[in-house]
Formats: C-alpha cells, structure tokens, sequence
C-alpha cells in the first residue's frame, strides 16, 4: 500500500512531523508541543543551569542525564518564546528511574551511590541476610531528575518513561 505523500513545510525541509519517542523532553513539554511549536531556537538549552539538555538530531531539544541531573528549575520553560511548555502540568514529566541488572548490588558489591544523591528520599535499599542491600526506588517519590542515572558507576539506572521501561 502506497504512502500519502507529505507536503507540509516540515516534510519538505526534512524536518520530522514527529519526533522519536525514546528521547527525553524538558520538563513540562512533550513531543507534540515541540513539533508543534518548538523552533530549535535553543534558548532552554542556554538557560539550563544544569547543561543536561541539548538539541536531536532532529533540532528538539532532549534531556542528557549522563551530564547530571534536573533540578526543576523551570529555566527552560521560562525562556521559551513560544507555548512549548505547559507550567500547570503536575507532574512535570513522565518519567522515572529503574534499575537494570547491570546495577552492582544485585551481582552482589555494595555500593548506595544512586542513594546518597537523590534529593527526594526515593530510593532505599532492601537487606537481607547473606547479599548485598538491593536499590529499590519509590515511584510515588521519584521525580525522574536524572541524578541516580548520572553516578552510577554501573549504567544499571535509565530515566525513561515509566509506560516503555524494559
């Protein structure tokens, strides 16, 4: 079955129509506000104290949280020219942080890094008898602000949204 063919001026000048799902967005936007609105200015890049965002190959800006983390500033959001953010959206965003079995405690070294850096108490450890205290992160706590996934030294956590974690 053929595909319509596209004749928008984003289709034209080879700019996506949608963006890829895997990326991250800023705080209080989404992939349909940025598609819809969002010019690739870079200003929310600029005003984040953080560093942590940058521009997709397609010219969106995304979340890096191997550079650090978030911290909910909203100085992105407030240096937007246009309606890509949406202030009264609670919670910011959609995403969390999981643990994969790379994470050193479950093959059995201690290590609390991802603890001792979240600022919202989100992540605790389950002990037992015999084996290593297992990072076990509140979902009802955790504000996906990236700063577990930027020093663990095992890349076992990944801030992604919670609905397409594997």
């Amino acid at each position: 079955m053929n595909q319509p063919v596209d004749h928008t001026r984003r289709a034209f000048l080879g700019l996506r129509s949608q963006p890829p799902t895997h990326a991250i967005r800023p705080p209080w936007s989404d992939d349909a506000s940025l598609s819809a609105h969002c010019t690739g200015c870079g200003a929310c890049i600029t005003a984040c104290p953080e560093r942590i965002l940058r521009l997709d190959t397609g010219g969106l800006p995304e979340v890096d949280f191997t550079a650090g983390a978030c911290t909910l500033c909203g100085g992105c959001a407030e240096s937007c020219a246009v309606p890509v953010f949406d202030r009264t959206r609670s919670p910011a965003w959609p995403v969390k942080a999981f643990v994969s079995d790379r994470c050193l405690p479950k093959r059995g070294i201690l290590c609390e890094s991802c603890r001792d850096v979240c600022l919202d108490d989100a992540i605790g450890f389950a002990r037992a008898a015999g084996r290593a205290p297992i990072p076990v992160i509140s979902l009802d706590d955790c504000t996906g602000c990236g700063a577990c996934q930027s020093v663990c030294p095992a890349r076992a956590i990944t801030v992604t949204n919670g609905l397409s974690h594997g």
